[in-house]
């Protein structure tokens, strides 16, 4: 190229406009796939975030609940129980037995007062407090103990001691002994009446029964302990819980009142807790004494753990109910100890209880003021909040927790249902886990699911490109699928156009030829339709071995004659139609129809053995349609027909306007044959009889004159059940 100034341009200089730079970026794919990917995964993420805080917070409340309805079902018993406990202690203060025993205690252990014990009996109860019940004391509590200081002093208490305690080495033995034979006045009011109060301890498993006179004196115990006979209010154990309970019963001074003691260590128990039931007895108005019983450990205990059937009430593995005094300390046995003592002291000892408190525990076989329980569930309740929270038990384990104040007159504890978080919260870990493998497979799925419809929205241009390559090499009849962009379907429009209509009119002329094939076939057979569109000038076919069936329809033309032409037509059609379907079936080829004339063939497309007995059960076919549609129709219309087998010609006829016929000797006589009879049935020739299956019944109807002699026409008897052709 020349130049103004008539230079020549080089290969790298540009003439005009400057071309731009193409720069590199990101693909429409690569965008709408980070767009997708993107929207979906935050998506996923939001939606399983929701979910796991919903859910995780549903079951959680869940659990709680279930901890709750524990606690309270709990309370309600154990309150229903101190409950039968009080009734018990008052009915049993204010019956008569009562009121009569307290007196002939008290008159019998006055009498003793006055009756010193000899020297043997002193010397007997010295050796056994200081040498016996001192060191199981000892034992029982840790600590050094003298004997001296709980040695009986007054002539009463050494009376009764050495005659109903020191003499037994068990409680259960010392419980069954009505009368020590000693002739006392006491003793007679015991043989009298501790069968009763005997009755009354074992029966409701108290720890014990005491009556206590009006001084302060216990002159009853059923199980004879060491307490037998001492003063509440000047000896050994004036500071034990019995004590003050005695002290406010009878301060109150009112009948029926009943005071209850919490449990409190008590030495002649040998240390072990005790707690009592306590009320006035009165006689003729006037307070002579107190009944107290002490509390039955083994009934509470039962209350709370639910008989040893933690799992089957909702409490699982680690869960379990129990009660807590103001003093932090339990007032009831823990589960871990009940199932497993080893386990239970190991744990304890590592979630800070002494090594001597836990073993005592295991020692007793109880936990009752031994294990510390001082969480934060323990300080609410005896604020009086009742809830639930999350929190480390008193083994040291992070358990779900239900605290709640108990309502016990006159016992300040608390209840406490509780299950370790590890199986409390098992549903919550499976929700989590499901969670997160179902976010994660979202995740996945939605990952795939970009890949997908990524490709799925870049696809028209891929499609339009590919097209227009297709277009620059030469290819016809294209289509391109640009999408529902209008963008897109702009540039895709005339290229579509472009091709339709040559797709068009293919398809227009594909569609003639198949109709015109149709219309063929339905009056020609298939090998013959082929050599007429092959363009054959003459088209005949030979079978030698043909049954033709020549039927009418009898009485169907005084039937149209009643209708008008558009009814008559469709009805002839229906039956038509219907004589079709059995062709089919049989094997049977049909010719041509007039108004009421069928013409079919059997062995002429399609050679067959069986044709002449295919053509008869075809014929019978008939008879028995007419027959159900005379039936459903209310007419009358029966089938004439005729059979012959032999020789057949069949050809088209004509050029302009084609007919497919069938013609010759059989087809004349088949014709001859059902034409000789005015009567509806199916006749045969003597060629088709002779074919038939013995099973098909015919009589003689007679002759027919031809050109080859006289042949003998059979009548069908009766129309018999056939088998479908196959």
């Amino acid at each position: 190229m020349s130049g103004s100034n008539g230079s020549v341009a080089g290969p790298t200089e540009w003439v005009g406009t400057p071309r731009a730079r193409r720069r590199a970026g990101l693909s429409i794919y690569s965008i709408l796939l980070i767009m997708l990917l993107s929207v979906s995964v935050l998506s996923s993420i939001v939606v399983g975030i929701i979910g796991y805080v919903n859910g995780t917070q549903a079951l959680r409340t869940i659990a709680y609940e279930k901890l709750v309805e524990i606690r309270e079902n709990r309370a309600r018993e154990v309150t229903q129980l101190f409950a039968t406990i009080e009734n018990a202690v008052r009915l049993g203060a204010m019956n008569d037995t009562s009121r009569q025993a307290i007196q002939d205690f008290t008159a019998g252990f006055d009498q003793l007062q006055g009756q010193e014990v000899d020297a043997a009996a002193s010397a007997a109860l010295s050796t056994y407090y200081t040498d016996t019940f001192a060191a199981d004391l000892s034992e029982a509590t840790g600590q050094d103990v003298d004997g001296a200081e709980f040695t009986p002093r007054d002539a009463a208490e050494q009376y009764l001691q050495y005659h109903y305690v020191i003499p037994f080495d068990t409680w259960k033995e010392a419980i069954t002994v009505d009368d020590a034979g000693d002739g006392s006045a006491w003793s007679a009011a015991h043989a009298k009446y501790h069968e009763y109060f005997r009755a009354m301890t074992e029966l409701q498993d108290f720890e014990d029964v005491l009556m206590i006179d009006a001084d302060g004196d216990v002159v009853y115990s059923a199980f004879k302990g060491v307490d037998l006979g001492t003063n509440l209010l000047e000896g050994p154990y004036r500071l034990s819980n019995l004590s003050d309970a005695y002290r406010e019963a009878m301060s109150s001074n009112i009948v029926g009142e009943v005071v209850l003691a919490d449990f409190d260590a008590y030495s002649p128990s040998l240390g072990n807790p005790a707690g009592w039931a306590v009320t006035p007895i009165a006689v003729d108005g006037q307070v002579a004494g107190a009944l107290a019983i002490e509390l039955p450990i083994d009934r509470i205990n039962e209350v709370m753990t639910v008989g040893g059937d933690w799992a089957l009430n909702g409490l699982g593995n680690t869960g379990e109910t129990y009660l807590v005094g103001r003093d932090g300390l339990m007032r009831s046995i823990s589960r871990t100890l009940r199932e497993d003592p080893a386990a239970y002291e190991k744990e304890s000892v590592a979630a800070g209880l002494s090594p001597a408190a836990a073993a005592l525990s295991v020692h007793n076989d109880n936990t009752l003021l031994q294990q510390i329980v001082d969480g934060a569930a323990v300080t609410r309740a005896f604020a009086g909040d009742a809830g639930t929270m999350l929190e480390r038990d008193y083994l040291g384990r992070e358990s779900l927790t239900a605290f709640a104040p108990l309502d016990v007159d006159g016992l300040n504890w608390a209840i406490v249902a509780q299950e370790t978080s590890g199986e409390a919260l098992v549903p919550v870990d499976d929700f989590t886990r499901n969670l997160i493998l179902s976010t994660a497979g979202m995740i996945i799925f939605v990952c795939l699911l970009s890949l997908v419809l990524a490709q799925v929205f870049v696809r028209p241009l891929r499609r339009l490109k590919t097209a227009a390559r297709r277009i620059a090499e030469g290819d016809e009849g294209v289509q391109v699928d640009a999408g529902s962009s209008d963008e897109l379907a702009d540039v895709a429009t005339a290229f579509n156009d472009m091709s339709r209509s040559l797709q068009v009119k293919s398809s227009l002329i594909a569609e003639q030829e198949r109709a015109n094939e149709q219309l063929i076939l339905s009056f020609m057979p298939e090998g013959m339709a082929d050599r007429y569109k092959h363009g054959d000038e003459a088209i005949t076919q030979d079978n030698e071995d043909v049954t033709v069936i020549f039927a009418d329809i009898v009485g169907f033309e005084e039937l149209a004659l009643t209708m008008s032409s558009e009814e008559a037509v469709a009805k002839l059609n229906d039956l038509i139609r219907t004589f079709d379907e059995a062709a089919e079936r049989y094997g049977v080829e049909r010719v041509r129809t007039t108004r009421q004339s069928y013409l079919a063939s059997c062995g002429l497309g399609t050679p067959r053995v069986d044709n002449a007995r295919r053509a008869v059960e075809f014929a019978m076919e008939l008879s028995a349609i007419l027959e159900r549609y005379s039936a459903q129709q209310g007419i009358e219309l029966g089938l004439r027909a005729g059979l012959d087998s032999g020789q057949v010609t069949s050809g088209l006829i004509g050029r302009a306007r084609v007919v497919y016929d069938m013609w010759g000797d059989a087809v004349n006589l088949a014709f001859r044959v059902q034409g000789d009879s005015d009567a509806p049935g199916i006749y045969v020739t003597q060629r088709v009889a002779d074919r038939i299956p013995d099973t098909i019944p015919i009589i003689p109807a007679g002759e027919v004159t031809t050109q080859n002699g006289n042949q003998r026409v059979w009548r069908i008897e009766t129309v018999v059940a056939v088998t479908e052709g196959t």
